[in-house]
């Protein structure tokens, strides 16, 4: 039987009064009344992972019931956010997840095996990691302003490390880039984060995109500058850092990571909100918030409408700045 007849079927008996309609919709009033499993499209360890079972721990305590992590990693999360989209739509399969995945996959795969918009229910953008641009120490530059000249002055004389191309260290800095007609060279790792940063801290590489957790320590010693943040507002972490915005001028300039909370499409919008209230507070929950602070993560907490149009917006975006830049990965 297609869904078009299981939909009928289940409205006409909801109709004649022979299911209660939460019954018919698979739904339980004590929501949730077994394990709930929460799909991670990253291996175990890194900053999405630890942020999933923080807020999996708090919404275990707080619904009674545990939230257990799944970690589906590959592919550039394409492997866990495809499992999760083809999950049964019954609040019992959760995806905890990165812009990356749902905004800048899509811009730069011809191909995705999900839809960001069409295959999943939005709960709650849940964190922002917020991304520095930042400077080996020997670079003769202490903001980006006198970067952005040393930039003009010597095109195509300075580069930047990323984490691979079609990244968002990658693409942050292609659309300052093109805001500002610079030409600095990329030099992607295929190993990610765990050797472009070395190389920024080692000085063979003059600048990268990075985040605080991963730098934290250098900064203190001084082998790492940072120069601005590529944030909305200036963040939380380090508030004496200008963002880019600030500094250059370009309206809208903000590439945080993004760390959210989704269920696959056809959720009942009973559970997305329930599940949305709970994020907000294990968030905003101050010991999660200091849990945060010391990974170098802003707690956000957002209503599922919310999150929606950011994810909407950062499309665009990301499709923007890979076209731009000539970014597609086969």
């Amino acid at each position: 039987m297609n869904l078009r007849n299981r939909l009928i079927r289940t409205v006409m008996a909801v109709a004649a009064g022979l299911v209660p309609a939460s019954a018919a919709l698979g739904l339980d009033a004590s929501y949730p009344g077994k394990p709930v499993k929460v799909i991670v499209p990253f291996g175990s360890g890194g900053t999405p992972d630890t942020i999933a079972r923080v807020i999996t721990q708090r919404l275990g305590e707080s619904l009674g019931q545990p939230f257990v992590v799944e970690n589906r990693p590959g592919a550039n999360g394409i492997i866990g956010c495809e499992a999760a989209a083809r999950s049964a739509p019954d609040g019992y399969t959760l995806l905890i997840v990165d812009v990356g995945q749902l905004a800048i996959n899509p811009a730069v795969h011809p191909k995705l095996p999900y839809d960001s918009v069409k295959d999943f229910a939005p709960v709650s953008l849940a964190a922002i990691a917020p991304l520095f641009l930042t400077a080996h120490a020997s670079l003769p530059v202490n903001s980006l302003a006198e970067l952005i000249q040393m930039a003009k002055d010597k095109p195509g004389q300075l580069s930047y490390a990323s984490s691979g191309p079609g990244s968002i260290h990658h693409l942050s800095m292609e659309a300052l880039k093109a805001a500002l007609g610079l030409d600095i060279v990329h030099i992607p790792y295929k190993g990610g984060s765990s050797q472009s940063i070395p190389a920024l801290v080692g000085g063979q590489v003059p600048l990268a995109y990075a985040g605080l957790p991963m730098l934290a320590a250098h900064v203190k010693t001084g082998r790492v500058k940072l120069l601005a943040v590529a944030t909305e507002k200036r963040s939380a972490q380090a508030l004496d850092v200008p963002t880019v915005a600030e500094v250059t001028g370009i309206a809208g300039y903000a590439y945080p990571g993004q760390i959210g909370v989704l269920a696959p499409a056809g959720t009942p919008p009973t559970i997305i909100d329930k599940l949305a209230a709970e994020v907000i507070k294990a968030v905003r929950h101050p010991d999660t918030v200091k849990r945060f602070t010391a990974l170098g993560i802003d707690a956000v907490g957002s209503t599922p409408e919310e999150y929606a149009a950011n994810i909407r917006s950062e499309i665009e975006k990301y499709a923007r700045v890979a076209k731009a830049a000539g970014v597609k990965i086969n």
